[in-house]
């Protein structure tokens, strides 16, 4: 019998295991597919929240020890993997923000660099910029992460570990329950069936994990919302920043990639690419960047982001189970939010003192409503 079965290999899983075996623990991870190839690959890894003071103080408490620790995490996973997850620190722009006030107060308060710039400084540091920004709210410490390379570097680390056993292509058939206690899981590889004992049961599942825990009646409010994401690639990158307006980013990444993200699209578990989000993405980009008119994507794609109420997740054990957690929910932010999600809930399964209080995310502590931004 393991000590923990942690049902979802996505950011969260990985890491959430990376906690557990470094204490010592005996843990299996599995993922019905290859491990962090949905929202976890698909998103863009800006290691920031966007519009940072628009988020409840939940959210600000996990961003801010998360972006603290990632040069660590960085640096650890390419002493341990060989892979760069290339975390640079790029700074985010967000141009032509209407709530300057109001933000500069939050960065003051939450002690989080920030300042408004005005057009000379703007396009001293980005000549490509269309020309008609005014200002523009710079934080310099921002970065983002090629979270492809992270998730590749979390499992090629988590591989070599013999107290962990990683199971792609391994889905939960169901979870047998005693009055309030888990005691065994089926799963399934391929046409073979299998029972596993854990002690304890992690569902990291993302925006399927209210449809894995609807089969134990248990209901959590998280959704599927869809976001598409293009890729551009150029000989030299075109920009140093992060650039962010009216909802819509793009991301420099060392090697001359370029993305452009993203939709908000709630249209169930639907991952189609479309036209039509291509050409809104387009545009949008054009309006930030016009020299993107001469060139075309290289690809477009798209993943399914799990939205928790007002966007805080769902952190710890589910009422009227003994052993049964969660760590889902996490919306736009999952790969800023990921290592102190996982190390919240890690703090709480082995009895050590939480990184924060945990009350906030607790399964059932708070009536909430989605919040887009």
């Amino acid at each position: 019998m393991s000590d923990y079965l942690i049902i979802g290999g996505g950011i969260n899983g990985l890491l959430l295991t990376r906690e557990l075996a470094t204490a010592g623990a005996d843990v299996i991870l599995i993922d019905k597919g290859e491990f962090g190839r949905e929202a976890s690959w698909a998103g863009g890894g800006i290691v920031s929240p966007l519009y940072p003071w628009r988020y409840k103080p939940a959210i600000t408490a996990l961003a801010s020890w998360a972006q603290t620790f990632y040069p660590q995490l960085a640096a650890e996973l390419i002493e341990e993997s060989g892979i760069d997850p290339e975390l640079q620190v790029s700074g985010l722009l967000m141009l032509a923000a209407e709530e300057a006030k109001v933000a500069l107060r939050w960065a003051f308060h939450n002690k989080r660099n920030m300042e408004k710039v005005d057009a000379s400084y703007l396009y001293r540091k980005e000549s490509e910029l269309a020309p008609r920004f005014e200002s523009a709210l710079w934080m310099p410490d921002v970065a983002n992460v090629r979270n492809p390379k992270l998730i590749k570097a979390l499992v090629h680390s988590l591989d070599k570990q013999a107290n962990v056993g990683l199971k792609s292509h391994t889905e939960l058939v169901g979870l047998c329950c005693r009055e309030n206690r888990i005691i065994g899981s089926k799963l399934r590889s391929g046409p073979q069936e299998t029972q596993l004992r854990a002690d304890k049961v992690v569902i990291c599942a993302g925006a399927w994990s209210a449809g894995v825990l609807r089969e134990l009646s248990v209901s959590l409010k998280i959704e599927p919302v869809k976001g598409q994401m293009l890729l551009f690639k150029f000989a030299k990158q075109p920009i140093s920043s992060i650039l962010l307006h009216a909802g819509r980013y793009l991301i420099p990444r060392k090697d001359g990639h370029m993305l452009v993200g993203s939709t908000l699209e709630y249209c169930g578990f639907d991952k189609s690419p479309t036209a039509a989000a291509k050409q809104s993405l387009l545009e949008s980009a054009y309006e930030i960047l016009p020299m993107l008119r001469r060139h075309e994507p290289v690809a477009q794609w798209s993943g399914l982001r799990p939205a928790a109420p007002e966007g805080i997740p769902f952190i710890g054990k589910l009422e009227d189970f003994e052993n049964l957690y969660v760590n889902a929910g996490q919306f736009r932010n999952g790969l800023v939010l990921a290592p102190a999600s996982a190390r919240l809930l890690a703090d709480e399964l082995l009895g050590r003192t939480p990184i924060l209080d945990p009350r906030p995310y607790q399964p059932g502590a708070l009536s909430r409503e989605v919040l887009s931004v």
